[in-house]
């Protein structure tokens, strides 16, 4: 069961269940290894001083919050920090277009590697948001990275999937299999963690 199903038998009412809900996320934001997230912090400075691309792809939750990033490393950035050299961040689940037209031609588990055979250029980086870590369509554009010698970036959830092999630099966050929110939840919240630090530190 997971760590939230057993947190709503627990509580009587909606104001206590949000209370032990927050006190959840900090735990397990808490339990994130601080060296994985300097690793993370370092390459995104990385791939923005050499001018190389970070895809961003992620399933439901994951594709919301890649959007979500897109916008806040990129013309936030560019916005606020009033640099003219911002991050180059590409979203993989934003053209529905292209989204269903490889979905329905050749199955959805292709829908970024065939977007990344396109788009992807040597030195470029793929950051995947991942709850399982074990969607198909995940699993085959990091593997296709890896062929690549590309640098691949997870921010998963549960206990890591069959993903957290694949990458390079993987932001662990320690749930429960099953607590899809919560992990959607940090997901979007060290986005804006980022968005903040580089918002200032970029700053001319």
């Amino acid at each position: 069961m997971s760590e939230i199903k057993k947190i709503i038998k627990k509580t009587k009412n909606f104001s206590d269940f949000s209370k032990k809900y927050f006190k959840y996320l900090n735990y397990v934001f808490k339990k994130i290894d601080d060296k994985s997230f300097k690793k993370l912090e370092e390459e995104l400075i990385n791939i923005r001083k050499r001018g190389k691309t970070l895809f961003v792809i992620g399933n439901g939750g994951g594709a919301a919050t890649s959007t979500t990033m897109a916008n806040d490393l990129g013309f936030d950035i560019l916005k606020k920090a009033s640099t003219k050299k911002t991050f180059k961040i590409h979203s993989l689940t934003d053209n529905t277009s292209v989204i269903t037209a490889i979905s329905n031609d050749v199955g959805y588990e292709n829908i970024f590697i065939n977007q990344l055979k396109i788009h992807y250029e040597k030195g470029d980086s793929l950051l995947i948001l991942s709850a399982s870590g074990n969607s198909k369509n995940l699993l085959k554009a990091a593997k296709w990275v890896n062929k690549k010698s590309g640098k691949v970036i997870g921010i998963i959830g549960f206990n890591g999937g069959k993903l957290k092999k694949l990458c390079d630099i993987c932001v662990h966050l320690k749930t429960e299999i099953g607590d899809y929110g919560p992990v959607e939840d940090l997901q979007l919240v060290i986005n804006h963690i980022l968005a903040h630090w580089f918002q200032e530190k970029l700053k001319k």
